[in-house]
This record gives C-alpha cells, structure tokens and sequence, in this order.
C-alpha cells in the first residue's frame, strides 16, 4: 500500500502544486499523504499566480504553498514520485539513486505524456497544463484509491 507520494517538477510553484492540490482532493478518502518538491525550487516562493487562478477557476481553494527543494530525504521517504517529464526523473535519480523504480511520469497512464512547464507563457499554457495534469491525476486516483 502507498501511504506518501511526491509530486515533481522543476520550480515547485506551477505544475507540481497544481498536481498536488488535485491529487490530494482526489484520493482525500484515502490515507495517502500528498506533497510536492522541486529539482531547482524557487524556495519558499508561493504558487504562481496564474497557476493560483486557474486552479480557483475549477473550485478548487490551494492552501498556502512554498516551494521546497526535492531532497534525497524526501525522495526516499515517499513511497510513489510523479514527475513532469523525462528529464525529471533523471534529476530525481541523480539525487537519489535508490529511488528507481518508484519514479513515474504523471502522464504515465496516458501514453507516458510529458506535462510542458507554462511558467511565464500566459493563461492559455497554464489552462492546457491544468488540464493535462487532472486527467493524469484521475487516472492514478483510480488506480491508487483501491
């Protein structure tokens, strides 16, 4: 059973954050622990803007995000790691070799789709990510919430 997952991107203030708030909502019945981290975090900053929006935009209220750095500590605490695109999942197991085989991508259930960073590419990159990003995080709601 899966008890932590650790969502990654690379900022930790757009995509990651987006991931996290919809996976928690989606197994909130559930007792896994949801979190995010970021391969090159901006951190402490909170979540950016325009992601905010567009998450609001869906009903959805983000609690109070600050970025965090990933770490080898968080990766080997967290049981499942999500990451954003292929070239995450060699920084995660740069930092933490021992985590292969626990790292996937988010879009791994459609077709090992990769979710593009919208970070300072306007609303219509971040309505596109938010919508790549929950129908990811359905499909491994589905899978994990059994």
């Amino acid at each position: 059973m899966f008890k932590k997952i650790l969502v990654v991107c690379i900022g930790n203030i757009c995509r990651s954050p987006t991931a996290e708030v919809l996976l928690r909502e989606a197994l909130a019945r559930s007792d896994i622990e949801v979190s995010s981290a970021g391969l090159a975090a901006l951190d402490d900053n909170p979540i950016e803007p325009t992601a905010r929006m567009v998450l609001e935009e869906h009903g959805y209220v983000p609690t109070a995000h600050k970025a965090s750095q990933l770490t080898s500590e968080s990766v080997c605490g967290s049981d499942i790691i999500l990451v954003m695109e292929q070239g995450h999942i060699k920084g995660v197991l740069n930092i933490a070799p021992e985590a292969r085989g626990k790292v996937f991508l988010l879009g791994k259930w459609q077709d090992n789709r990769e979710i593009r960073d919208p970070y300072r590419q306007g609303k219509p990159a971040f309505v596109h990510a938010y919508t790549l990003i929950e129908e990811a995080v359905q499909a491994w709601a589905q899978r994990l919430a059994r």
